[in-house]
């Protein structure tokens, strides 16, 4: 029984070879659909945390928008995920960043990763 699940499961994975951490800010394209159009929404932001694996996995992604802190949850192997890509690389110690969500303003600023040479 399992192996039948495992099959289908390996039909629906997505190829994505996007390598993200926690503090990265990376910039999420997924499609709206709004009645018979199609449209692509960018949305931009700091990933929290990741979990999950294989068809279930999650990124959470927290953006700001004006004073209000705004946080999504996309399923990595969704058909409606566009395309993912890595802004900055950030510098943190933790691989869940919830302390986020009790900052504001330049708190939640996260030092980025300097580039290997």
């Amino acid at each position: 029984m399992n192996d039948i699940i495992r099959a289908v499961e390996r039909k629906q994975l997505q190829d994505r070879k996007v390598e993200y951490g926690a503090g990265d800010t990376i910039n999420v394209s997924f499609k709206i659909r709004e009645g018979d159009k199609e449209r692509i929404q960018q949305f931009q932001g700091v990933v929290v945390q990741t979990s999950g694996s294989g068809l279930g996995e999650t990124v959470t992604v927290r953006k700001s928008s004006g004073n209000v802190y705004v946080e999504r949850i996309f399923p990595m192997h969704s058909p409606l995920i566009a395309e993912i890509k890595v802004l900055k690389r950030g510098r943190v110690r933790r691989a869940k960043l919830y302390y986020l969500r009790g900052l504001t303003g330049k708190a939640t600023r996260i030092k980025e990763k300097k580039a290997k040479q």
